[in-house]
Parts: C-alpha cells; sequence; structure tokens
C-alpha cells in the first residue's frame, strides 16, 4: 500500500508539545528538545548575533531567526537557527512559513532528532542550496562545519569541548565553544 505525502493539515493537527516537519512527503514528529538544546541554540544565536547582525565587534551582514518554519521544495523544515545575508534578506518577511533557503544554518542535535537532521534534512538542504550547515551535539559537546560542493556536503571540520573557533561563514568572529554548553549539564 502506498501512503500519501503529508500534507499542511498533517503538521497542523498535531499535539503542541511536538515539532512537526515534513521531509520527502513523511511526517516527522519529535518531541520538544531538552532545555540544554535550547540553550545551547539561544548562546550560539546571542553570539552570532551581536557580532554579524547587528555589527557590534564584527562585520554585520547578517539576519537570524531562531526556530523558523522553511518551506522549501514541498518541505516544511523548523532548523535551530538560521542567518541570511543581507543583500539575500533585505527584510525579514511577516509569514510563518519562509520560502527563501538560508545561507548558513545551524542543527543542534538530540537524540531523538539526530538521524533525521543527519540522513534526511541534510540532502534538503543542500537540494535548496543552503550554502553551510552546522551541527551542534550538546550531548558530546562538538560542532561540525559544513559547506555545500556541488550537490553535497563536504565536512570541513569536527571542534569539540572548549576549543577557540573560526568556522565558515563566520570567520570573522573567535567563537568559544564553552560559551555553548557552560549551563549545560555533563
Amino acid at each position: 500500500m502506498t501512503r500519501k505525502p503529508a500534507t499542511y493539515a498533517d503538521l497542523e493537527a498535531l499535539s503542541p508539545h511536538v515539532v512537526g516537519e515534513i521531509v520527502a512527503g513523511e511526517l516527522y514528529a519529535t518531541p520538544r528538545p531538552a532545555a540544554s538544546h535550547g540553550t545551547v541554540s539561544l548562546h550560539l544565536a546571542g553570539e552570532l548575533y551581536l557580532s554579524f547582525a547587528r555589527g557590534r565587534g564584527g562585520p554585520g551582514g547578517w539576519r537570524f531567526i531562531f526556530k523558523p518554519e522553511l518551506h522549501l521544495g514541498g518541505d516544511v523544515l523548523v532548523p535551530d537557527v538560521v542567518g541570511w545575508r543581507r543583500e539575500r534578506l533585505p527584510k525579514l518577511p511577516n509569514v510563518v512559513g519562509i520560502k527563501m533557503a538560508p545561507d548558513w544554518l545551524c542543527e543542534v542535535l538530540s537524540p531523538s532528532t539526530a538521524r533525521l537532521d543527519r540522513v534526511r534534512k541534510l540532502p534538503a538542504y543542500a537540494r535548496e542550496g543552503v550554502k553551510h550547515v552546522w551541527l551542534v551535539d550538546p550531548l558530546a559537546r562538538t560542532l561540525e562545519v559544513f559547506r555545500l560542493e556541488g550537490p553535497h556536503y563536504l565536512l570541513l571540520a569536527t571542534h569539540e569541548e572548549e576549543e577557540v573557533v573560526r568556522a565558515e561563514p563566520f570567520e570573522a568572529l573567535a567563537l568559544e565553544l564553552r560559551v555553548l554548553w557552560e549551563d549545560v549539564e555533563e
């Protein structure tokens, strides 16, 4: 028996206690993330925001959104933090589903989402031309940095623990990884 592709109505019917996404026509419902997931996402967004959105101590030129709903090529995706260069997105649209692929995004991995983020969502991001993807794992305390090369991502580096990182596309910032997990239990 062939299943029909998931629809936006299927997403709307989900409990508010889950995060719903549609990837390649399939509905995924995952539990809301743990506090550590949200804390790491917020710390990362904060580190990038002042330098790259506000231009304080950095070059500026970016727009960031926390947990947006992206409508890309039939998929409905909810990455943790996304960014667009201002020349591509001069103003943030006042809509629920943004249809323009970001220039950079970050997925904060959790046990319930890591496989979905790596196996299903990364190919969708590549298909849509997202140039840079970061995968942050709060439990392993790692940051993986990917750049789109042709139709696939190239892993540029894996950073861990308390390294100070200058990572694409935000090389102007010396990101201290310890800041990301400073409020997270080991």
